[in-house]
């Protein structure tokens, strides 16, 4: 079997007065999903429970988000999810900063090769 990558997303979330590293994550994954219908599975005649779902988020604080909350926010597929320093925290005038995560969102098969 073969991974075979189908679909590539991206999203870009915030946190804008809380500094929630989770929340601007979630927001990001949200982000890069409403951009596409992750209709693939039925396209191609798979379970939906078969997709296989690869997130890399971007944040400053990669420590502070809460993998296991962002499970939550997909209804089939088998996500994994990993965290690295990225996005950008921005200082505010006054005081505060606002968090930006940065979401990819990879949706792949295990297909075997046809070897005609």
């Amino acid at each position: 079997m073969a991974k075979t990558r189908m679909v590539h997303q991206f999203g870009m979330g915030s946190s804008i007065r809380s500094r929630n590293y989770t929340e601007a994550a979630a927001r990001a994954v949200r982000d890069a999903l409403w951009h596409h219908s992750l209709n693939v599975a039925d396209a191609f005649g798979f379970p939906k429970a078969a997709m296989l779902i690869d997130v890399e988020i971007g944040v400053q604080q990669p420590e502070a988000v809460e993998t296991a909350a962002l499970l939550g926010i997909f209804p089939y597929g088998q996500p994994r999810i990993s965290v690295v320093k990225g996005g950008l925290d921005v200082d505010k005038p006054g005081g505060g900063t606002t968090v930006i995560a940065n979401a990819a969102v990879i949706v792949s098969f295990d297909m075997e090769r046809s070897h005609d």
